[in-house]
C-alpha cells in the first residue's frame, strides 16, 4: 500500500491487538490487518471495513498492528488458518519479502510487497497493488497515456510511480531527486522497468512542473515551495498525500485549473485491489470505499 502520512487525531480502535503475536481467531471468522511502523494514523482499516459491510461480509474484521522488520517474522508465525491476508506500509514491503511463498510479478519488478494474502494451508503470497491502483485512479480521471511525465522525490513510493509509468507514458519521464545516491537508484529502477528515465537535482524541481503528468511522491511540507511555480496551464498532479489535504502545490494546481488527484485517490484504488485479493470478492465496492475514507478524513479535519 501507499506510504501514508502520521495524523494527529487519535487512531480508531483496532481489531488486532498491540501485541508482539497475534490473537488466535474464532472458527469461521475472517481477520485481516495493516501492518507497519507507525501505523495508528492508517485509513485501511477504515476503507477495509467499509468494504466488508458493504459486501455483507458480517464475519470479517480489519484492524492495525504496530510492528517493525524485526517483529514481523514471529508475527507471520503466529497467524492461523482465520486470516485472510495483510495490508502492508513502511518499513516492511521489502523485508517480508524472504518471509513470502511467492511473490506476484509486479511486486517482485519494484521489490516491493504491499499485500500478502493468506491461504488456508498456510502459504503466503505477495502482491502490489499500488502500481495497478496508481494506473486506475489516472484511468479514472481520463488519464490513459501521456507523452511524457516528471516524478518528485525518490522513496518507494515513487519506484511505484515508475512502474506504473512504465504503463502508461509514451515518453521521458523525469525524476527529481536530493542526491547521486537516489539518482543511481532510480535510474536503475528505470533501465529495469524499461523507462526512457532522465534524473535532475531537486533544486531544479519547477521544471517538473510544465510536465503533462507530474506525480508528486516527496514527505508533507518538501515540495510546498514549489506552489509559487505552477504554470498557468498545468497538466496533471498526483499528489500522494492525503493529509493534510490539499497541499500547498495541490491547491495552487487546481487554482490554475489543473487537474489533481490525491493520496486518497490511490489509497482507495489500491486498498479495492486488496480487498478483491482478500475476499475473492469482484468487484470490491469502491464508492462506498472512498465515501467512508472521505468522511474520516473530514472528521480529522483532513478533508
Amino acid at each position: 500500500m501507499a506510504e501514508e502520512p502520521p495524523a494527529t487525531a487519535a487512531p480508531e480502535p483496532s481489531a488486532v491487538p498491540e501485541r508482539s503475536a497475534p490473537a488466535r481467531t474464532a472458527a469461521g471468522a475472517r481477520r485481516a490487518a495493516v501492518l507497519g511502523k507507525p501505523v495508528a494514523h492508517s485509513l485501511s482499516p477504515v476503507l477495509h471495513r467499509a468494504a466488508y459491510a458493504a459486501l455483507g461480509l458480517d464475519g470479517w474484521s480489519y484492524g492495525r498492528q504496530e510492528l517493525d522488520e524485526a517483529a514481523l517474522p514471529a508475527f507471520l508465525d503466529g497467524l492461523d488458518a482465520g486470516w485472510a491476508g495483510l495490508s502492508l506500509t513502511m518499513p516492511l514491503k521489502r523485508a517480508v519479502i524472504p518471509l513470502l511463498d511467492t511473490v506476484g510479478e509486479t511486486a517482485a519488478a519494484v521489490e516491493a510487497v504491499n499485500t500478502v494474502v493468506l491461504t488456508g494451508d498456510g502459504r503466503r503470497h505477495g502482491e502490489n497493488t499500488d502500481v495497478p491502483g496508481l494506473v486506475a485512479a489516472l484511468r479514472e480521471r481520463g488519464v490513459e497515456r501521456v507523452e511524457r511525465a516528471a516524478v518528485l522525490g525518490a522513496g518507494a513510493t515513487a519506484s511505484s510511480a515508475l512502474a506504473a509509468l512504465a504503463r502508461i507514458c509514451d515518453g521521458e519521464v523525469t525524476a527529481y531527486v536530493r542526491s547521486e545516491r537516489r539518482a543511481a537508484e532510480m535510474r536503475g529502477w528505470g533501465e529495469r522497468l524499461g523507462l526512457r528515465l532522465r534524473t535532475a537535482d531537486w533544486d531544479g524541481a519547477t521544471g517538473a512542473l510544465r510536465a503533462p503528468l507530474v506525480i508528486a511522491t516527496t514527505p508533507a511540507g518538501a515540495a510546498d515551495h514549489l506552489a509559487a511555480a505552477v504554470p498557468e496551464r498545468p497538466g496533471t498532479l498526483f499528489d500522494v498525500l492525503y493529509e493534510p489535504w490539499p497541499t500547498p502545490l495541490a491547491a495552487a494546481w487546481a487554482a490554475r485549473g489543473g487537474a489533481v488527484l490525491g493520496g486518497l485517490d490511490l489509497l482507495v484504488h489500491q486498498a479495492v485491489l486488496q480487498v478483491e485479493l482478500m475476499t475473492g470478492r469482484v468487484p470490491a465496492p469502491l464508492a462506498a470505499m472512498r465515501a467512508a475514507g472521505e468522511a474520516a478524513l473530514a472528521a480529522r479535519g483532513g478533508g
